[in-house]
């Protein structure tokens, strides 16, 4: 049974991303997330095509993010699953509890699909990203890029990375028996994995949020932080690496403007 369950896990997320691809290409983006040739010239025939894309609408947007969530959170998952499983064979884990810690985890990054949704059609309105969620001004994307860099150094990162790279020691803190027990453990693995990752999510906003490269490179990274051998030695360079970026962005801008 457990190998069924595992089963099905991956194909969701081989879904996911197939889904994702499959709306990338569907709107004529490449996979930077920017409009391909024809794309251009269908905007151009059309100067209303904008607005009827699934970015300027709430209930689209959401099940994209929804969809995003999945393709990109549930491999960083899979540490937190063994991890229970283990409970299954040692400890009054269940197969139960295990879909209930699974559901948990995903009901919390749906709330935050949804919160990223309302922010990002906030900054469309405004003027601060465009249609397809791209920061307009390389100001934006050099303090997303610096904000979220130097998030990486605060205790708030560590503390929920710490729980994100050692799920077994939050199991036998808060250990909690069934379906019912899971599910509550899978809303506060859920809460510290959103206070942990929050800050790739929005850097969909410089790289594009249809950016399948960026998808890439962020779920890439989350998986990285998230090995027990190596996770503690890949956050604070990478908030280095970010803040450089960030800054070096900012910088060229004004050299050429210059």
């Amino acid at each position: 049974m457990r190998s069924v369950l595992w089963l099905v896990f991956f194909t969701a997320i081989l879904a996911a991303w197939s889904v994702m691809y499959a709306m990338s290409i569907g709107m004529g983006l490449d996979l930077i997330g920017r409009p391909g040739p024809v794309a251009e010239v269908m905007r151009s025939m059309d100067p209303t095509m904008d607005m009827r894309m699934p970015m300027a609408q709430f209930g689209p947007l959401f099940c994209m993010w929804a969809i995003m969530m999945a393709a990109m959170m549930l491999p960083t998952m899979v540490p937190t699953l063994r991890s229970y499983e283990d409970l299954i064979r040692s400890a009054n884990g269940s197969l139960a509890g295990w879909l209930g810690v699974l559901l948990g985890y995903g009901v919390v990054w749906l709330a935050f699909a949804a919160v990223i949704t309302t922010l990002q059609l906030v900054l469309l309105q405004t003027g601060v990203i465009d249609m397809l969620g791209i920061a307009r001004t390389t100001l934006v994307s050099s303090c997303l890029l610096i904000a979220v860099g130097a998030f990486q150094f605060t205790h708030t990162k560590k503390t929920c990375h710490g729980v994100c790279q050692s799920p077994i020691s939050y199991f036998l803190c808060r250990w909690k028996a069934g379906f019912v027990g899971g599910v509550r453990m899978g809303l506060g693995l859920g809460a510290f994995c959103v206070g942990c990752c929050w800050g790739f999510m929005v850097l969909g906003f410089v790289g594009g949020v249809m950016s399948l490269l960026w998808m890439g490179l962020a779920t890439l990274f989350m998986v990285l932080e998230k090995l027990p051998q190596i996770g503690h030695r890949v956050t604070r360079p990478l908030g280095v690496t970010l803040i450089i970026g960030g800054i070096a962005l900012l910088a060229s801008t004004h050299i050429f403007e210059g």
